[in-house]
């Protein structure tokens, strides 16, 4: 190691512990390397000052949010952002991007919701490992966050999560688990509790973090989640961020007092000296690989293989020379959610109707701004139309969760009123997480989820629109009816404290086990977890299951029996029919995303480790794999079931 500890003060090594501002680790004037780090998950929120909060940002390529990245169900172009990211953070200095998020999306409203990958911890886990990967084999460093169970705004500085020890394992660190195969260079610990004590100084997390998950990296909080510096210390928690006087003062203190001994202010001090040494040994090698158009090519291809078609009656695609109206402004402004993941642009997004004029050359599109006239007006303007398109935006933003998942009443009176004119209304929604449409959903002709697309997104959409690119994005979370059918909007939740009396039942887990015991009126379903429908169709036949020592491998057969060419995404579930414990009724363990073309058979092969099929047992103490009969299902979504078969272990 170049920094050796003895050559640090008593003073230096506390100020080694916080950062030397908002945006840099503490430099000790030039004697240790200056690590500079930088927001946000989808695109750069790089300061162009120096140091402090506020400002605008430089501007950077915005890519899709999380949520419209998994639902690609494709981990290739999870590693290609990250890629493309890094050489963004080359480009402005950054030694380290605070990303990915991955965590749990327990509840509907949660305002962050779009920074997150699924409800599923499995999926979120490889999500985020690749995503690292594609980071760090550039050079640059992340901060796999937030660890953990923060799994809603409201509250976030104050309230406690309250679990077990089995939920806190299966769920809640399970995803931490995967990702952290990618060796992240640091972790960030959330602003929440678990269970009454803050995670930037609980000890027991902490513990769990390096000795039985393996992380050997730096551990750091999320900005101003420390209350007490010295507890965070004493529990493992390495580098405070950003820097505060007060906090400096009463560690330095506590060290001269004995309270925090040397050998604990020595273990934290080496952590950051290694990232700091990693960071400038990094640098050298790193070189920007990828120009600025390439990274918009890549924004879009997310876009379009992670834009997800609930509704076609068969209006889609649009016919060239069809008349269509659009009905508001194509969210030009409303790409990516609000707070540490807003992206700066230094140019205009083309709208909808621009975009769809180049792939509909024989159409008449006409556009009517929603935001800037009359709602009539707006809905006259869709009468007598072959289309017409009600662009819709949801806001969500880091800091604060929804109040609901409906939209506005006059955004449904809008869609509901443009539906009664004109019976091939499509809905497009740009959005952050799921939407309770009862009010209007049986009254549209199709509808289609943006999410927060990126600046390419309007470019993708158009080409689904209009057929040049076929859908094949799936749903990462289970859109149910109302916010009551989820469990967790049943559970005791305050200011204070955050009861997860759902435990394990958490997305589709719940729906489904509700499902099975004959409960589905406590838990009705809109959209199921990896759903999403394609201009294509497809078979599913042949189905083999191999026992192959520490994996299972599953083989089988796809077959598209359109004339157009497709991807589809094929889930793998597990089922323990006769467990010892209490189990969900399916879990997730693995999938597959091909292209399949017209009239054609592809064969899919997913290899599942027999670890993913262990539940934590609190009994012994460590993970266990059950003997006997697991069944094996294999799904189009979670609910639309194709294939299904047995294997004894």
């Amino acid at each position: 190691m170049k920094y050796d500890i003895k050559n640090f003060t008593l003073d230096e090594k506390v100020r080694l512990l916080a950062g030397k501002d908002v945006w840099h680790t503490e430099d000790l004037d030039g004697k240790v390397y200056k690590v500079k780090v930088s927001d946000g998950p989808v695109g750069l929120r790089t300061p162009n000052f120096s140091g402090e909060w506020g400002g605008k940002s430089i501007p950077a390529v915005s890519f899709p949010s999380t949520q419209v990245l998994s639902q690609t169900w494709s981990p290739s172009l999870a590693y290609r952002t990250g890629e493309m990211l890094a050489d963004e953070c080359i480009e402005r200095d950054v030694d380290l991007l605070l990303a990915p998020g991955i965590n749990v999306k327990r509840l509907p409203q949660c305002g962050r919701n779009f920074e997150y990958v699924s409800e599923d911890p499995y999926l979120s886990g490889i999500f985020g490992r690749e995503y690292i990967k594609g980071v760090q084999d550039h050079h640059i460093g992340t901060s796999l966050k937030h660890y953990c169970v923060n799994n809603q705004e409201n509250s976030r500085l104050s309230q406690s999560s309250e679990l077990d020890e089995r939920t806190l394992r299966e769920i809640y660190t399970y995803n931490f688990k995967i990702a952290l195969e990618a060796k992240p260079w640091t972790v960030m610990s959330s602003y929440n509790a678990v269970n009454g004590v803050k995670v930037s100084q609980h000890k027991k997390l902490n513990d769990m973090l390096r000795e039985d998950l393996g992380f050997d990296g730096l551990i750091m909080s999320d900005w101003g989640a420390v209350d007490d510096h010295v507890a965070s210390v004493k529990s493992g928690l390495d580098l405070e961020m950003p820097y505060k006087k007060e906090n400096y003062e009463t560690l330095l203190a506590a060290v001269k007092s004995g309270e925090v001994t040397e050998e604990e202010l020595d273990a934290r001090c080496i952590k950051v000296l290694e990232l700091c040494e990693r960071c400038e040994s990094e640098k050298k090698l790193q070189k920007v690989e990828s120009t600025v158009e390439e990274r918009r090519e890549a924004a879009q291809r997310v876009a379009e293989e992670g834009i997800v078609l609930l509704k076609n009656n068969g209006i889609l695609p649009l016919a060239d020379g069809a008349s269509v109206s659009v009905i508001g402004d194509g969210a030009t402004k409303n790409i990516s959610g609000g707070g540490s993941s807003r992206v700066e642009l230094d140019h205009n997004v083309p709208t909808l109707p621009e975009e769809l004029k180049a792939h509909l050359p024989a159409s008449a599109i006409s556009h009517v701004e929603f935001y800037g006239g009359k709602i009539s007006r707006c809905i006259t303007n869709a009468y007598g139309k072959d289309a017409a398109i009600v662009c819709v935006d949801q806001i969500d933003t880091e800091g604060t969760d929804r109040d609901s998942i409906r939209l506005s009443a006059r955004l449904e009176e809008c869609i509901i009123e443009t539906a009664r004119l004109n019976p091939n209304t499509i809905v497009v929604l740009y959005h952050g997480s799921v939407i309770d449409m009862t009010a209007w959903e049986d009254k549209v002709a199709a509808i289609v989820s943006v999410g927060y697309p990126g600046e390419k997104g309007n470019a993708a959409l158009a080409k689904i629109l209009s057929g040049k690119v076929n859908p094949s994005g799936k749903t990462t979370e289970t859109y149910p009816m109302t916010a009551d059918d989820c469990l967790a909007n049943r559970c005791h939740r305050t200011f204070c404290h955050s009861v997860y009396s759902d435990g394990l039942l958490v997305g589709y887990r719940w729906y489904d086990t509700a499902k099975y015991m004959g409960k589905e009126s406590e838990a009705k379903v809109l959209y199921p977890f990896g759903y999403g429908l394609s201009y294509s169709t497809f078979e599913y036949s042949e189905l083999a299951i191999t026992d192959n020592g520490e994996n299972i491998s599953v083989e089988f057969d796809v077959t598209n029996t359109s004339e157009r060419d497709g991807a589809e995404c094929a889930q793998v579930y597990y089922r323990v029919p006769t467990s010892a414990v209490f189990r969900p009724y399916k879990e997730l363990c693995g999938f597959e995303k091909k292209l399949v073309g017209a009239d054609k058979t592809e064969h899919y092969t997913v290899t599942v480790p027999k670890e993913y099929l262990a539940y934590y047992s609190t009994a012994t103490d460590k993970w266990e794999i059950e003997q006997g009969d697991y069944e094996i299902i294999v799904g189009a979504s979670c609910e639309d079931v194709r294939l299904t078969g047995k294997i004894e272990i």
